[in-house]
């Protein structure tokens, strides 16, 4: 079995090759922690552990305006999770950038791809002991699981780029996101059965959401394994990898810090690369916020259960799926940056809808989900596969972990800034408007890149629709 690296594809491929069908189920196996645990239970979960701390005798459903004290600072319980994710952000700028310099480095960047992956699920699968008032626990778990899976992403991002020529990248990544959707979705609709018959299987709703959590960490460690028997076969990517196949792993690790060094110099050489990454912090700040903060602006602000949060997201899981083959299809006709472009348009309109849906009005809310449904997914996966264009070959884990720090629930400005306008405002809307400002200045930014430019200067081979 060769890798697509070996065998340069000028033209697109009608069909998969295996190494790209065992890539696929990665992100089926890693949306199941991403959407069960990051974007529906987790938040609101640790929310109502953090406000039963700070306020034991108020009822769930009551506000909480007692702040907790997090190392001598008072701390919103409703503002928490979004701290939390901003600090696993602040970590992630300097580990995975790491990780990056030392898998392009790796012999078997596969091996290193499932410790991570596995590490990860471990911690998922331990969020079932998260109980009572441990908020504690449950923000260190969610810290090092959020760790480990964007150190997993950082390899299997730059995996992309060996396993698909330049004209078959939209295609593969806007697949591969396709099954994630798929894949966490499925693993929701289970959950949401739990969730809905909790009493009738005598079982509280305390535990049918810590059974989920279980089920997502379970569900994500389980299916890596295909992806890593499928892709063991593919070795490091550069010269220096493959003269480090003999080294030890303190040479490895020194080396590594060295092209750390070196990536932030040569960065400054690739000017299309370095404004995309700056759109890129900008507009995908606001969609992970979006994304994180849907469950929370879902239970908090318009009063939905768990049960019709998780219809909701079930419902953007599975038209996410359509739109993501469609914006692949799209990205061949007219090119990704023009159809990204367009979709932060359209990002914007659904922030403004979100602050104007009135509460418990869930038939408004599932329309918004559709629209949220049709965009989400291609803008992801067409924002990878643009990247992939703008970096040299043989260093693609060293600068995907750049795109990975601003990657999947990683953002840290949209969500420090979504948690101070809850913490001063008390509320959620004015929280969810602010982040309007990240699609405009993403969006101008991503305006102004020239891919063509970029691609070119990055030495890789310019598709014929770009």
């Amino acid at each position: 079995m060769t890798s697509t690296v070996d065998s340069p594809v000028a033209t697109t491929r009608m069909k998969d090759t295996p190494h790209q069908r065992s890539w696929y189920w990665y992100d089926w196996a890693n949306s199941a922690y991403v959407t069960t645990t990051l974007t529906v239970l987790m938040a609101p979960y640790l929310t109502v552990i953090a406000k039963k701390a700070a306020c034991p005798t108020l009822p769930s459903d009551v506000a909480c305006h007692t702040n907790l004290t997090v190392v001598g600072i008072p701390v919103d319980p409703g503002s928490l999770v979004f701290y939390v994710l901003t600090i696993s952000t602040i970590l992630s700028t300097f580990v995975l950038i790491f990780i990056g310099a030392l898998a392009d480095r790796s012999p078997k960047p596969v091996r290193l791809f499932a410790t991570f992956a596995w590490a990860g699920a471990a911690a998922a699968c331990a969020m079932f002991l998260v109980s009572g008032d441990n908020w504690k626990l449950g923000v260190l778990l969610l810290i090092f699981a959020n760790l480990c899976l964007g150190s997993s992403l950082v390899i299997y991002d730059a995996l992309l780029c060996r396993i698909a020529g330049p004209a078959d990248r939209d295609r593969v990544s806007s697949r591969g996101w396709a099954w994630g959707y798929l894949g966490g979705g499925l693993l929701l609709a289970i959950n949401l059965a739990l969730l809905t018959l909790d009493e009738k299987i005598g079982i509280s709703q305390g535990m049918a959401v810590r059974i989920s959590l279980l089920s997502a960490g379970l569900w994500w460690g389980a299916f890596t394994i295909i992806p890593v028997v499928g892709l063991r076969d593919l070795r490091g990517t550069s010269e220096v990898s493959n003269a480090d196949v003999a080294a030890d792993r303190p040479g490895v690790i020194s080396d590594s810090f060295r092209q750390l060094a070196s990536t932030f110099r040569e960065l400054r050489g690739y000017r299309q690369t370095m404004l995309f990454l700056l759109a890129y912090l900008f507009f995908n700040d606001g969609i992970q916020t979006v994304i994180s903060a849907s469950s929370v602006y879902g239970a908090e602000e318009l009063k939905f259960t768990n049960s019709q949060l998780i219809e909701i997201i079930l419902l953007v899981q599975f038209v996410a799926f359509g739109g993501a083959l469609l914006f692949g299809r799209l990205a061949g006709r007219f090119g990704a940056w023009r159809v990204v472009l367009n979709s932060l348009v359209i990002w914007t309109f659904v922030v403004t809808i979100a602050y104007f849906v009135p509460e418990r009005k869930f038939l408004v809310f599932a329309g918004l989900a559709v629209l949220i449904g049709i965009v989400l997914g291609g803008s992801q996966a067409l924002s990878r596969s643009m990247y992939s264009q703008l970096i040299p070959r043989g260093r693609e884990a060293e600068f995907f972990s750049l795109y990975q720090a601003m990657e999947r629930g990683t953002s840290w400005f949209g969500t420090l800034v979504f948690g101070l306008v809850h913490q001063f405002t008390h509320s959620y809307r004015w929280a969810i408007i602010a982040l309007i400002v990240f699609f405009v200045v993403g969006g101008l930014i991503l305006s102004r890149v020239r891919m063509r430019e970029g691609i070119v200067a990055a030495g890789n081979e310019v598709p014929a629709v770009i």
